[in-house]
């Protein structure tokens, strides 16, 4: 298969890991018990941390050395926190929260919501998007395990964001169409990054790598980690280090 159709194939993997979880939660009515829920957040959190020690910021390291790894990574952390900023101010601040004591705003309650929160689901999958793109530049077996990994992290996302979809009202239609046009999105920016990005010079990929680790580094703090330590549920530490050994695992078998 050509390198465009695989990462266009392999954005569309790692992005079903969300629609996997969107399933679970519309089965069991949005009723699974909020440590659950806590806990696999919490192994979602350690596999991203993985994923962005091990391989993404030591790839951009070495492509580009030091100041192209710092200078991308803190600025995909300053384009992510602006952009959510703005759509938490829409009402997308709490769409990853599986409505614990935290809940997501009902469209009667914050008018334009649905289409924020919708939004925001697109923006925290961009950089991981980005990434499996430019990791087929590398070569095939970097991009299997990194899908690997944004996998394992996604379903935990799409799990407890529709539950707070259901608990704030949510149709299922809407639930299951942003999970299902999420992966297809993320597919097809995979596509755009390998395509767009092919012939840059290696500082320029390694900037826009480090761009993307930021952002997702990013995400996971402002969208993850408050669902995973919401009432300090007990052993979400041990959660996070077992995602963390998980994601290393299978980093290292396809290296």
């Amino acid at each position: 298969m050509p390198l465009l159709g695989q990462a266009v194939a392999w954005g569309l993997i790692a992005g079903s890991g969300l629609l996997l979880g969107a399933v679970a939660a519309v089965s069991l009515s949005g009723r699974l018990p909020h440590r659950v829920i806590a806990g696999t957040m919490s192994f979602g959190g350690g596999v991203l941390i993985a994923q962005l020690s091990v391989d993404l910021m030591e790839a951009a390291f070495r492509r580009g050395g030091p100041a192209a790894a710092t200078a991308g990574f803190l600025a995909g952390a300053v384009v992510f926190c602006s952009a959510n900023w703005r759509l938490s101010r829409a009402g997308a601040r709490h769409r990853n929260r599986c409505g614990g004591c935290v809940q997501q705003p009902t469209e009667s309650q914050h008018p334009g919501s649905g289409r924020a929160i919708a939004l925001g689901a697109v923006l925290d999958g961009i950089p991981e998007s980005l990434v499996i793109g430019l990791s087929l530049l590398g070569g095939e077996r970097t991009g299997i395990g990194l899908v690997a990994g944004f996998f394992l992290a996604n379903i935990p996302q799409g799990l407890s964001s529709a539950s707070g979809m259901l608990k704030a009202r949510r149709s299922t239609r809407y639930i299951f169409g942003v999970w299902t046009g999420i992966p297809v999105s993320g597919g097809l920016a995979s596509g755009a990054g390998l395509l767009l990005l092919g012939g840059a010079p290696p500082a320029v990929l390694a900037t826009i790598l480090a761009f993307a680790a930021g952002g997702v580094l990013a995400m996971l703090a402002e969208s993850m980690i408050p669902e995973a330590a919401e009432d300090a549920q007990p052993f979400t530490g041990l959660f996070a280090v077992l995602g963390f050994l998980c994601a290393f695992l299978i980093l290292k078998a396809v290296d």
